[in-house]
């Protein structure tokens, strides 16, 4: 051990100069290659059930093999570290994903594209984690903020450009495609992340295989995984396969909370949560993340479906989300070392809240610019958002604690991530029929309005069925933008109940001009 320790210290010391930029571009690269496949099949569903015959519904299985064996494999990363190291692991884990995704474009029917589809997800699980650490540990820790803001930029502009950038794809070449771009990117930064960390492995210990720990969190993830993306198909909980699935969930999760609290060697470390730091960090970062990617799943649903965008339109209003975020980022990196990161994630959560308030007056006449506004400004709330909780949630961790840390929170933002997207379509959709029987109300023979519409639209040729169809679909048009609405309205006022929380945190002790929030945090990775 005694040994060991100044390996250990040596391999830890930060980069310099160029070097230093190219770990950064091969790290934030790798990132972005991950989180873009999280999305980047979304809007190429259509296209794929089509080309291998199956059912659009069946198609979905595409995106939840994904998620769901990215779960399991989040949580892992610590452990699997331990086993393997964290360079061996990330460099293991990208050409992995680089050998999937290449399966993936050349799967010849649906079973095996979500079986390669399985493969790619758990690969990719402790890419992100890593990559957090891995990039702390390459800046001093004064600069740790920087390190923080390239993470955070690419974490936060990929899930956007997913759909952007899989329609454009889609349309224009073959969805395969979207698989095969992963190729290039992938060897290229393998290369420069094995050229340059090859030599500051971190130290390995051969650690016991917690059988029954993995066993049960493969069982809970997968059934919760299913109940959220099956549960709105099925009618939730009217549905005996649902019931079933939120039952095997919920006791499963409580055996494997039970039995990895008392685990000598636990495949997942639930001790973080002791930490208030962690635990109150984690939470506030998961549930506004949950919030966000709901909001940008159902925003271009409500353009496409009812306001008469197509795919590359929506994108084209959803994709400048990143741009503030990637100027302003750098800025939080350099400054939050001297500033509580507390104020920043309430600044973020402020200006959160300011742009779901502006999404909540949309109506059915909102032209390209009304849209698009709150879209830029959410790019401020983004750069504030992720370096700042991310610098409270690890802040005072030991060194061989930051992996299974970042692996542990990655995994709760994933989660919930995926329930918020449940949560919003769900509740979209309950509101917009909720909405749609007041309307209706209104829309009746013995209305004036409903006559001249009626007759306005049988002068110009339609039958009197043609007419009364148009209407409703005027009215569906006008119930699921009020839906929307009310969606966004929401979400303004839990981003605002969130700031509370943000406080229950500690702010990082100063132990000097040049050391705050961000240089203890980076502490922990040194």
């Amino acid at each position: 051990m005694a040994s060991a320790q100044p390996a250990a210290a040596a391999a830890h010391t930060p980069i310099e100069g160029r070097t230093r930029l190219w770990a950064t571009l091969a790290i934030s690269a790798a990132t972005f290659m991950n989180v873009l496949d999280t999305s980047i099949a979304n809007v190429s569903l259509p296209a794929i059930a089509g080309d291998l015959g199956v059912s659009p519904n069946q198609g979905t299985w595409v995106i939840t093999s994904f998620a769901v064996a990215n779960a399991i494999a989040v949580p892992l990363t610590g452990w699997l570290t331990q086993r393997l190291g964290q360079v061996r692991l990330m460099v293991a884990s990208v050409l992995l994903f680089v050998i999937a995704s290449l399966l993936c474009g050349l799967a010849p029917n649906m079973p095996m594209l979500i079986a390669f589809r399985v493969l790619q997800g758990f690969v990719a699980g402790p890419m992100i984690p890593l990559s957090q650490a891995l990039l702390l540990q390459s800046y001093p820790r004064e600069q740790a903020g920087r390190a923080m803001a390239a993470w955070a930029m690419t974490t936060l502009v990929a899930p956007v450009m997913g759909p952007l950038l899989g329609g454009w794809i889609t349309d224009n070449i073959d969805w395969p495609w979207i698989f095969y771009i992963n190729v290039p990117v992938g060897l290229l930064a393998a290369f420069f992340i094995w050229r340059i960390y090859h030599r500051r492995e971190s130290p390995v210990r051969k650690l016991p295989i917690d059988r029954v720990g993995l066993a049960l969190l493969v069982l809970w993830i997968a059934a919760l995984q299913m109940v959220l993306d099956l549960g709105k198909e099925h009618d939730w909980f009217a549905s005996p396969l649902i019931t079933g699935l939120a039952v095997v969930a919920a006791v499963g999760f409580a055996f494997f909370i039970a039995w990895e609290l008392t685990d000598e060697h636990p495949v997942v470390d639930l001790k973080l949560f002791q930490r208030r730091n962690f635990w109150a960090g984690t939470l506030a970062t998961s549930v506004a993340y949950g919030l966000f990617f709901g909001n940008v799943v159902l925003l271009p649903l409500w353009l496409q479906q009812y306001m008469g965008y197509t795919a590359t339109d929506a994108g084209m209003v959803t994709a400048p989300v990143g741009l503030l975020a990637i100027v302003l980022s750098p800025f939080v990196g350099a400054t939050v070392a001297r500033v509580d990161p507390r104020r920043y994630v309430t600044f973020a959560f402020g200006v959160f809240a300011l742009v779901m308030l502006l999404r909540s007056h949309f109506s059915t006449q909102a032209d390209f610019a009304t849209i698009l506004v709150p879209t830029i400004v959410q790019g401020v709330a983004m750069a504030f958002f992720f370096v700042p909780l991310n610098t409270l949630t690890l802040s005072g961790l030991a060194p061989d604690r930051i992996p299974a840390a970042a692996g542990l929170s990655n995994f709760v933002r994933i989660t919930f991530g995926a329930v918020g997207t449940s949560v919003a379509t769900t509740v979209w959709e309950s509101r917009a029929t909720l909405h749609h029987a007041q309307l209706a109300e209104a829309v009746n023979l013995g209305s004036p309005a409903t006559q001249a519409t009626l007759a306005q639209l049988m002068g110009g040729g339609m039958t009197q069925q043609q007419a009364l169809a148009a209407i409703d679909r005027l009215v569906q048009q006008q119930a699921f933008t009020l839906a929307a609405t009310d969606i966004f309205w929401l979400s303004s006022m839990l981003f605002l109940a969130l700031i509370p929380l943000v406080w229950l945190t500690r702010a990082p002790q100063r132990q000097g001009p040049a050391s705050a929030a961000a240089a203890e945090a980076a502490a922990g990775a040194h």
